[in-house]
């Protein structure tokens, strides 16, 4: 006897490769019913089956969206185009990069529009206490600084943006005007001690004798400090006629029409994302709390057993006939176990075309000897009704008693329609679930149809 299981077991696996599926597996244990997947289609099988909290999540992120798009105050920007010009020797040891093609640090220069100083001068310009930020712009490969300020009212906007160009001009100018100034002093303070240590050597070359090594070295170093002198003199004259050009502001800020802020496609946008991601998870969420089988496909997708018919279309044609040709063909015996899911559903939606068509004796687990003498089972699933969690404990049970599983059925217990080929039946079934007395199982159904007139056995 356990060598007939063993090759009614490996008949059954044979019948599962030739219909192209594997043999039944196990279901997740760490989730009953549930198998891991990544396959994109999964996903959207998914998000099909849960559209109502996705699609609800995704209308209610874009309305909260509109929303505070709606409450959301206005704000408006002014912008002034500042060209930074160079203002004395303290730019040019900038060094000129691809970033920077001008002898001009722009970063720095936007870092000092943006400092507290410049801040204070446009405020007392203004004549307020604390004015709006300010933002600072460089555009890439330029000396252009754009001064931008956003406020509730265009016109204050405008204002304070040229407040603040206007107070970067004028701290500029102020710092290169004390570089300068500082420059002229120490180049005043040396030339005095040029002067200072020639008006030496003058007098020391009047008391030394002429053509004395004394008398040479010291015309040496009046030569020497007349030269010094002489550079000193150059640079301090450059320094006092050197022009201070800070810059000029080259577009005004003028009062915005329209405002910069709140922005239609990034509110929307926003609330549209936030609200997909949301549905998303409460799709995944409610999927995976959610075990109950609803589709032919769930079956086959969340147990990984094949499922031989659907019975759940009352207008399908052709199904019985079907369903048995399929049974007959993946069934290892004669005697076939009908395990129902959930059991009160019962076997009533599959004995009728099974026991019209399929020449097998049908156990329902009504004996208790049913299980026992079952050469394979046939799962039905009532869609809406099962969960994977009772068929996976079906499929252990089964396991257990080493009964294969050759497929599923799946119905709603509504009967499908007449099937036109039910006259052409694979067997007879009895009561007893022998096939007719004077009929053997290899020869009965075959001598049971009529030779055509005029051919020879």
């Amino acid at each position: 006897m356990p060598a007939t299981r063993d090759a009614q077991s490996s008949i059954g696996d044979t019948a599962h490769i030739l219909q192209g599926r594997s043999a039944p597996m196990s279901l997740s244990p760490d989730y009953p019913g549930r198998r891991p997947g990544t396959d994109l289609a999964e996903h959207l099988s998914l998000l099909r089956r849960r559209w109502l909290p996705f699609l609800g999540l995704l209308l209610a992120g874009g309305t909260a969206g509109l929303a505070l798009l709606r409450v959301t105050p206005p704000a408006y920007t002014a912008t002034t185009q500042v060209l930074v010009a160079p203002v004395g020797a303290q730019d040019q040891s900038n060094q000129v990069t691809n970033r920077q093609r001008e002898p001009l640090n722009l970063d720095t220069e936007a870092q000092i529009a943006q400092s507290s100083v410049v801040a204070a001068k446009a405020a007392k310009e203004l004549k307020t206490s604390v004015p709006e930020p300010v933002e600072v712009s460089v555009p890439p490969n330029s000396a252009v600084l754009w001064i931008s300020v956003t406020a509730a009212d265009p016109a204050v906007a405008a204002a304070q943006s040229r407040a603040y160009a206007q107070a970067y001009l004028a701290n500029r100018t102020e710092s290169a005007q004390a570089t300068m100034t500082a420059q002229q002093r120490a180049m005043l303070v040396k030339l005095r001690q040029v002067n200072t240590a020639l008006d030496t050597v003058i007098k020391e070359l009047a008391r030394l004798g002429k053509g004395t090594i004394e008398h040479t070295m010291a015309a040496h170093r009046q030569s020497v400090l007349n030269r010094q002198a002489y550079s000193l003199t150059l640079k301090y004259d450059a320094l006092k006629t050197v022009a201070v050009t800070p810059g000029s502001i080259i577009s005004q800020a003028t009062p915005p029409t329209v405002p910069s802020s709140p922005s239609l496609p990034l509110y929307l946008g926003t609330g549209l994302m936030i609200g997909l991601l949301l549905g998303t998870a409460t799709a995944y969420v409610r999927d995976r709390l959610d075990t109950r089988l609803r589709t032919a496909a769930d079956v086959e997708r969340l147990t990984g057993l094949p499922v031989l018919g659907d019975l759940s279309d009352p207008l399908a044609r052709g199904v019985p006939h079907d369903l048995a040709a399929a049974v007959v063909a993946a069934c290892p015996g004669k005697r076939l176990l009908i395990r129902a899911i959930p059991a009160e559903l019962g076997a009533t939606p599959v004995l009728g075309p099974l026991a019209r068509t399929a020449p097998l004796s049908l156990l329902t687990g009504s004996d208790v000897g049913d299980l026992a003498r079952a050469d394979a089972a046939l799962l039905l699933v009532g869609l809406g009704r099962a969960t994977s969690v009772q068929a996976d404990a079906a499929v252990r049970h089964l396991g257990r008693h080493n009964v294969p599983i050759i497929g599923v059925v799946t119905t709603t217990d509504r009967a499908p329609g007449p099937d036109p080929r039910a006259g052409a039946s694979l067997g007879k079934l009895v009561a007893s679930g022998e096939l007719e007395s004077g009929l053997s199982a290899e020869t009965g159904p075959m001598t049971a149809f009529p030779q055509p007139p005029g051919t020879s056995p």
